[in-house]
């Protein structure tokens, strides 16, 4: 198998300082010669690694799905015997959901979004976010004691939606310092659990 470039490496290497930085500053006051500071790179590497400055943006776009991914594998990895992985990932999300800062690089996007390319990359991440929870809940709903298929609970493509929106009102609470972090915890988990309750089988 042949090793990854070195500007491979370097992407992989470099893009999450990236990342923070458009978390903090937004698309439009993050400055190329910025992005480089915090990097400890000159501008010219980064123009070696991305064409320009949107580039490196849809590059932090497709980090947050990264990102995400990488934790919820870590966390479904180390959960406890017996424990679905919907129920570890919703546990997992209500403790640390927007920890990050993240969801701020999705919000600057969507102010972005005359632009083609950031409107494609941010319908991508979304539908990246929406199938890999539908398939969470889908195999929940399968396991013996849970119905799916029940007009009570919801489908799975619509509960993943929910949840993914439940997200997005959660990083609004926390940005805008309406709730406290037990607070939002609670929020998150009372909530979540409402829109992937299926009843048992009778």
């Amino acid at each position: 198998m042949p090793r990854p470039s070195r500007l491979t490496e370097k992407r992989r290497e470099l893009l999450p300082v990236v990342a923070a930085a458009f978390a903090e500053l937004g698309y439009r006051r993050a400055s190329t010669a910025e992005l480089a500071r915090r990097c400890g790179v000159q501008e010219l590497i980064l123009y070696r690694l991305w064409p320009d400055k949107k580039a490196m943006f849809l590059a932090a776009i497709d980090h947050v799905f990264e990102r995400s991914l990488s934790a919820w594998t870590m966390e479904l990895a180390a959960r406890p015997t017996g424990q679905d992985a919907l129920t570890a990932l919703i546990a997992y999300e209500a403790r640390h959901h927007g920890e990050h800062g993240l969801y701020r690089i999705v919000f600057a996007g969507l102010g972005e979004c005359d632009d083609p390319q950031v409107r494609a990359a941010l319908r991508r991440m979304y539908l990246r976010f929406q199938r890999f929870v539908a398939g969470q809940v889908e195999v929940a709903g399968s396991k013996p004691g849970r119905s799916r298929a029940s007009g009570a609970a919801l489908p799975a493509d619509a509960a993943a939606w929910g949840l993914i929106g439940l997200g997005t009102v959660t990083n609004i609470v926390l940005e805008l310092g309406l709730l406290g972090a037990r607070a939002r915890q609670e929020l998150f988990l009372a909530v979540a659990q409402r829109l992937v309750a299926a009843p048992s089988r009778s």
